[in-house]
């Protein structure tokens, strides 16, 4: 079973031994390797001018255009879905634009919200709660629950935000 930034490996110890598997395990990982081009792109369209980009833009010491062509001019990896469903923590994040959760977390963002904070990305698919820098807003619906999958993204999918 995969985690965030780990595997869990179930065995049975009656046929084969701990170091067996960690051997086994340790062989394997080179080959799990994900590379650049696996997993669906999507294209997510970004109004930016969302109430952090400014603020963001000052903090960091750059031009609030700087802040949207380094946050845009990247392909980012979906990590997991998780928090809400249907949810992107995308990264990593260009170093130039990492920054600390905000202070003080707003006590909701609207569905849409595109956030930054630490090595990650963000789209909130729902009204929620939020201690990141919200960057903008997508009209892009990532969660159907009627559809199979519900879902849009999935994790090792890639992601590119288009300034709308």
């Amino acid at each position: 079973m995969a985690s965030y930034c780990a595997v869990t490996v179930y065995y049975e110890p009656r046929r084969v031994s701990y170091t067996r598997i960690c051997d086994l395990a340790l062989r394997l990982s080179p080959r799990l390797r994900v590379r650049a081009d696996e997993g669906r792109l999507h294209e997510i369209p970004v109004v930016y001018g969302g109430p952090d980009l400014e603020e963001t833009a000052a903090e960091l010491g750059l031009e609030v255009a700087q802040v949207v062509q380094m946050h845009s001019e990247k392909t980012y990896r979906v990590f997991l879905i998780g928090f809400l469903p249907g949810q992107p923590y995308l990264g990593p994040l260009p170093a130039r634009l990492r920054l600390a959760r905000v202070a003080t977390p707003r006590a909701q963002v609207p569905a849409g919200s595109v956030a930054i904070a630490g090595r990650q990305t963000i789209v909130y698919p729902w009204v929620s709660p939020s201690g990141w820098h919200v960057l903008g807003r997508t009209s892009m619906k990532l969660f159907h629950p009627d559809s199979e999958p519900p879902a849009l993204l999935r994790a090792g999918d890639r992601v590119r935000f288009v300034p709308a």
